[in-house]
């Protein structure tokens, strides 16, 4: 079998080329995901711990009169730093009351729940708050056998403040049925109902202390 032989100067060209793919294998390396699932994908300047917050009341839009659907919440979490999307710690309460009117002659019905909060989230005028049911109340029991399973909801919130920002909007995951899984922490639909009277205030990822 013949042997190739190359010159000095070909030599000298496949280690630069070795070199620069070397190089440029580090440098992609170094901007790729964290497999921490709590990271989010960006690369980011080591930060200490930052704090957000989303407190208020709301009454949402609903497609069907006469009903009355309120979401007051106030939740908090700490991040590690910048660069992380899930919290390191979660704490409040959120509440979510829906009055419906009479109708067919029975009285009108209210149905409302108090949850944990177990993630907050945040970013920009944007937030997510889950939470398990801990107390219910009104004249249906209609979340009793959610109570009872300490069923999980999530709500999403656009906090629109300034000129041009649109109205504040909410949306509901509403809760699981039996044999379905929990919803995940973190996690709730887009907020695609407008808020209509009150408002929330929400202050996104901030030095801690």
């Amino acid at each position: 079998m013949s042997r190739l032989k190359l010159s000095n100067r070909a030599v000298a060209f496949l280690v630069a080329t070795a070199v620069v793919a070397t190089t440029a294998g580090v440098a992609t390396a170094s901007t790729a995901p964290a497999s921490d699932p709590g990271r989010t994908a960006r690369a980011s300047a080591p930060s200490g711990p930052l704090t957000s917050s989303l407190k208020g009341w709301g009454r949402m839009d609903y497609p069907d009169a006469g009903h009355d659907i309120q979401v007051t919440v106030d939740a908090h979490a700490t991040f590690r730093g910048e660069g992380w999307a899930e919290p390191d710690r979660s704490w409040g309460t959120f509440r979510i009351y829906h009055r419906m009117p009479a109708a067919n002659g029975e009285p009108e019905k209210v149905n409302w729940g108090d949850f944990k909060v177990d993630c907050l989230t945040s970013g920009g005028p944007t937030a997510t708050v889950t939470g398990r049911l801990v107390r219910t109340g009104g004249n249906v029991g209609g979340w009793d056998d959610y109570l009872e399973r300490r069923v999980r909801m999530g709500v999403s919130f656009y906090v629109g403040e300034g000129k041009g920002s649109g109205p504040s909007r909410i949306g509901l995951s509403g809760g699981t049925e039996e044999g379905e899984p929990l919803l995940s922490r973190c996690m709730a639909p887009a907020a695609d109902s407008k808020v209509i009277k009150g408002g929330y205030h929400l202050t996104d990822k901030v030095p801690a202390g």
